[in-house]
């Protein structure tokens, strides 16, 4: 297992994050601040945090602890398969990869979405 921490962000906890919800501040904080902690924002789940709430995706593209995941071919195929873009794209970007061997989590203020899922999750309900 790496020390590496990596967080992929959903579109709740992007959503979250914009009305000042204090867990995902701190993993925001943590991922520019601190070595070794990642935080990445699937394009899929960006578009639907912004649909829900107007800027968001501008305002967290913007911050440096946030690496902004595109849809290349291989997420756009993962997606291709899902009913729901976001979701689907979070869940691809938290597979194991060779820059993440162990994956990533998926911080989420709707756990009860990722049942069933073969991913982990991080509950940023307050």
């Amino acid at each position: 297992m790496s020390d590496a921490m990596h967080v992929v962000l959903d579109d709740t906890a992007m959503a979250a994050a914009g009305q000042g919800n204090v867990l995902a501040s701190r993993l925001i904080h943590r991922a520019h601040a601190q070595a070794g902690w990642y935080l990445y924002a699937p394009t899929c789940a960006l578009v639907e945090a912004d649909r829900v709430r107007p800027g968001t995706a501008e305002h967290l593209a913007a911050l440096p602890g946030i690496t902004v995941l595109d849809l290349d071919l291989p997420a756009a195929l993962a997606v291709a398969r899902h009913d729901t873009w976001a979701a689907a794209h979070c869940q691809y970007a938290a597979q194991p990869t060779p820059d993440r061997p162990d994956g990533a989590i998926i911080a989420t203020t709707a756990p009860d979405r990722w049942v069933g899922e073969p991913v982990r999750v991080l509950d940023l309900r307050p």
